[in-house]
């Protein structure tokens, strides 16, 4: 579903990511881990396109994300993106939020997307807010609306970056557990993120990153067993002792 073959990224002279290989297949989901600054969120933008890159090649369904004849609002339409602060429209009512692209981008009737919208927001149990503006809501409540808005979609695979770490702790698990039932339908998703509990119930596969390279990709299995580099076990060391 998602190849990544040898991206590299610079930022002026500082290169954020380095001959970056892995590929997603459908249904998997895979977890995305490492210290701060080692280019995982970077690494997940530029799978749909949010952040450009200068070597190699990123296809996702077999479309080249930096194609020149890539039509990337298109391709991004059918991969869901979960943002770590949400990034819902503050002046839009929950419903509206939802229905807005459905009606833009894909073309659905109003009556459609309506539909559809309230069918998703069911799922994330958030119904009775449908009509609140996203400031009313708690955390977890706006990144499960952001979740549903990004099914609306009917995407092939969805990419999270970090959705849990802007929510008060309480919050977390009613997101997570959004996402571990989208796990066990078979959604395809890459997940970046520091809640290991989440990467041992779900993940079929964990990427370890530190300083723009994957410096492990390993079953979750052998990954949490004993990661074959010091610097994953230094960095599991210190994120499962507490």
């Amino acid at each position: 579903m998602i190849a990544i073959k040898n991206v590299s990224k610079w930022y002026g002279e500082f290169k954020v990511l380095a001959g970056c290989t892995t590929q997603i297949e459908k249904g998997e989901v895979v977890v995305v881990c490492g210290p701060s600054g080692s280019g995982k969120s970077t690494l997940i933008k530029c799978v749909n396109g949010l952040e450009p890159f200068q070597e190699g090649e990123i296809l996702v369904d077999g479309i080249s994300v930096g194609g020149r004849k890539t039509d990337l609002p298109k391709l991004r339409s059918r991969v869901g993106m979960v943002f770590q602060h949400f990034e819902l429209f503050p002046h839009m009512k929950v419903l509206e939020n939802l229905t807005l692209a459905q009606v833009k981008v894909l073309g659905r009737t109003p009556e459609a997307a309506i539909e559809k919208g309230l069918r998703l927001l069911e799922r994330v149990d958030l119904s009775a807010h449908k009509d609140k503006f996203p400031g009313n809501l708690s955390g977890g409540q706006q990144q499960r609306v952001a979740i549903a808005r990004a099914l609306c979609m009917d995407p092939i695979a969805m990419l999270f970056d970090e959705p849990t770490s802007a929510l008060d702790p309480e919050m977390i698990n009613e997101v997570l557990d959004v996402m571990v039932e989208l796990a066990q339908e078979g959604m395809t998703m890459m997940v970046v993120t520091h809640e290991m509990g989440f990467a041992r119930k779900v993940a079929h596969r964990v990427i370890f990153m530190d300083s723009g390279r994957i410096v492990e990709d390993a079953p979750k299995e052998e990954f949490f067993g004993t990661p074959r580099s010091e610097r994953a076990q230094l960095f599991l060391s210190k994120i499962l002792q507490h």
